[in-house]
């Protein structure tokens, strides 16, 4: 079935075809018409010196019998208010003034034939020829033009439809990425100047990929900008505590775990800074990958469920985001802990931490996700910012997936769903953790 952009722009160039076949056509008509009078005027004028000869001897009457020519005797012949008629008379005056001296007067004709009156020289009273004209109406159209009006309006909607749908998005597209290069704020620049999604299935797909570049941009500018004012405030409570307790005596122990606190926020943020993308992609074993990743929990403490499955992933970033919500169990949760590797799809997989406590509420969960949120205690306690939920997510979305929580009898679990980045990444071949 045609699109409505294909009916618009096909009806267009019928449009065009139409009108151009209808002035090709008039004007094929005036030059026909034209060329009639011009082979017309040395008949008319033979037949009025042949009239006009023999009416010295013969009454208009018997002129008209003998000869066949149609005379009209009378000073006032029927005459036509046709304005093509009147044209064609004063062009076949023109053509017999050339042939005939004195110029003889010429007029439209009113009857059933399309015709002219022409005055001959009688010496009693005026008498009048008929001459007939073709009057060129109802002519079929002409192959030529036809052709050549079909051509006209097949330019013109291809020209309509190369600036409607291709030259003028791509301008706006020019000058949208002119903007966002000009802006010193990606998301001010992509907030200000809105690009419609219009032009042809090409421009469209570019136009679409340009507003999600200018979004992943604007979202990293916004992450950037909330983690550097997140740093101070971090920081600031394990920095205050350890210069405190460094002063006093016997507080060692508490010291090295505040530096063990600080040490983890910085990590988290370096983490959230760096991303994952630039990483190679290798082909492994997730299930022995998973079991090595928790080898040094007690088994008491995580209880394994792998399912047997090798994909192509980014192991480092991959076991971050695993080693997180393993973290965040231990720490907002009630153990024992289930790790789950299921298959999911084709080339899917899902990886499933569970734990026997309350969870996060339904409706908590996306702020939950978000960068630097806490949703049970003071930023910067123990050496948690509010970024594990957020690093795991990022990198469930650079694998293709996404982080989703579950709950069930057993209890909450929150899944980290992804596929292999092979398409997407070169995979090196296996690799360990």
């Amino acid at each position: 079935m045609a699109s409505p952009a294909a009916v618009k722009y096909a009806l267009v160039g019928a449009g065009v075809s139409a009108l151009s076949l209808a002035v090709l056509q008039a004007l094929l008509a005036q030059r026909l018409e034209r060329a009639q009078i011009i082979q017309l005027g040395p008949e008319v004028a033979f037949n009025l010196r042949l009239g006009e000869l023999a009416l010295d001897r013969l009454p208009p009457a018997a002129l008209s019998r003998l000869s066949g020519l149609p005379l009209r005797v009378g000073a006032n012949p029927p005459l036509s208010a046709d304005r093509r008629l009147q044209r064609q008379a004063r062009q076949l005056q023109q053509e017999l003034c050339r042939e005939i001296a004195p110029c003889p007067p010429v007029l439209a004709a009113a009857g059933e034939r399309p015709g002219a009156w022409v005055e001959l020289l009688s010496p009693l009273e005026p008498v009048w020829l008929f001459t007939p004209l073709d009057p060129q109406r109802g002519r079929a159209p002409d192959p030529l033009l036809l052709g050549l009006a079909l051509l006209a309006g097949s330019i013109s909607s291809s020209l309509l439809y190369l600036w409607w749908e291709v030259q003028r998005p791509l301008q706006q597209l020019e000058q949208a990425l002119a903007e966002v290069g000009n802006s010193d704020q990606v998301g001010a620049a992509a907030q200000a100047a809105p690009l419609p999604s219009s032009g042809s299935g090409a421009v469209r797909r570019l136009t679409a990929r340009f507003k999600a570049m200018v979004q992943r941009l604007a979202a990293n500018e916004r992450d950037r900008t909330t983690m550097l004012a997140g740093i101070a405030h971090d920081l600031k409570s394990p920095l205050t505590r350890l210069r405190l307790r460094l002063a006093g005596h016997g507080e060692q122990q508490r010291a090295e775990a505040d530096l063990d606190a600080l040490e983890r926020i910085t990590g988290q943020f370096l983490l959230f800074a760096g991303g994952g993308d630039a990483e190679a992609a290798v082909q492994l074993p997730l299930d022995q990958w998973l079991a090595e990743l928790s080898a040094a929990i007690e088994p008491d403490q995580l209880q394994l469920d792998l399912e047997p499955f090798e994909a192509c992933v980014q192991p480092t970033a991959l076991g971050r985001a695993v080693g997180n919500l393993i973290d965040n169990a231990f720490s907002h949760g009630q153990p024992p802990l289930r790790l789950v590797l299921r298959r999911d799809g084709p080339d899917g997989f899902r990886i499933e931490v569970w734990d026997e406590g309350p969870g996060i509420p339904g409706e908590a969960w996306p702020q939950a996700l978000q960068p630097f949120q806490r949703l049970d205690r003071a930023r910067g306690g123990s050496g948690h910012c509010g970024l594990g939920l957020a690093i795991a997510a990022r990198v469930a979305a650079s694998h293709g997936g996404q982080l989703e929580c579950r709950r069930s009898a057993e209890g909450f679990a929150v899944v980290l769903r992804g596929h292999s980045v092979a398409s997407g990444h070169r995979c090196v071949g296996s690799g360990n953790p």
